[in-house]
């Protein structure tokens, strides 16, 4: 019977940055791997800070943003040799009313009351999928939309085993990244992902494929080379649960 792992990205991005080389390992030992994004709902005519996240990308106002990052995601996708991306219909953190860039990073807003609504989907999902493994982030850098997966997971009571990611690239931004769950997290064992030729060339096309991201992220595309080099073909998780037995080998050691 073929094993299913179900990987909940924030963003149109998230999951290949930050585990991209796993789900195409999983993919290549003949898993299905569902890359469900979260927020990935288009918005009529931007506004302020929202339209600014799509200007400072030399995209124009009239341009369909979102349209193109799913374009992106599917493209990812095929890279990492994994199933059609599914694309759940919430708004990004700047049309929810955070205003700014540190507000992205500051504390939830109180208004922000998405959190039911992301776990009554996540309930959704993983009755429909019904996955032998989870992967999501860890919230690593502080970002809100990280933030709000991490709590709509957990409080959709996930089957095990769930796979925490470190949220690639605010883990290389600074030596000390901000980690406002770092405690709920800590006390579970890491888990470390080698990545053989395969899975590394299968990241690196399908973090490529954010083509929108890679300027802003990382200054182009030899700056996100660099940084995929500098994790020398390692991608490290904390572990809720027990692996299944088939990935017990050198790759999920």
């Amino acid at each position: 019977m073929t094993r299913t792992a179900l990987a909940l990205s924030p963003h149109l991005d998230d999951a290949a940055f930050s585990a991209g080389g796993t789900l195409a390992r999983l993919a290549a030992r003949g898993w299905q791997v569902v890359m469900a994004t979260i927020f990935t709902a288009s918005v009529d005519h931007p506004q302020g800070f929202a339209l600014a996240c799509q200007l400072d990308k030399g995209l124009a106002p009239e341009i369909d943003y979102m349209a193109l990052r799913r374009e992106e995601d599917r493209a990812a996708a095929r890279a990492l040799g994994i199933d059609e991306p599914v694309h759940l219909p919430f708004r990004e953190a700047p049309h929810r009313g955070y205003g700014s860039a540190p507000e992205l990073f500051a504390e939830l807003s109180p208004d922000d009351r998405i959190g039911p609504n992301l776990a009554d989907a996540f309930e959704r999902l993983i009755r429909d999928t019904r996955p032998d493994l989870i992967l999501a982030p860890q919230g690593v850098g502080g970002h809100v939309d990280h933030l709000q997966v991490v709590r709509a997971l957990r409080g959709a009571q996930p089957p095990l085993p769930v796979l925490w990611w470190r949220d690639f690239p605010y883990t290389v931004r600074t030596t000390e990244p901000k980690e406002p769950l770092k405690a709920l997290f800590a006390r579970l064992p890491e888990q470390i992902v080698h990545l053989d030729s395969d899975a590394e060339r299968r990241k690196e096309e399908a973090c490529a494929a954010y083509a929108s991201q890679i300027g802003f992220q990382f200054g182009g595309l030899e700056g996100l080379q660099a940084r995929l080099a500098a994790e020398k073909r390692i991608e490290r998780f904390r572990l809720l649960g027990s692996l299944p037995t088939d990935l017990r080998d050198a790759g999920f050691a």
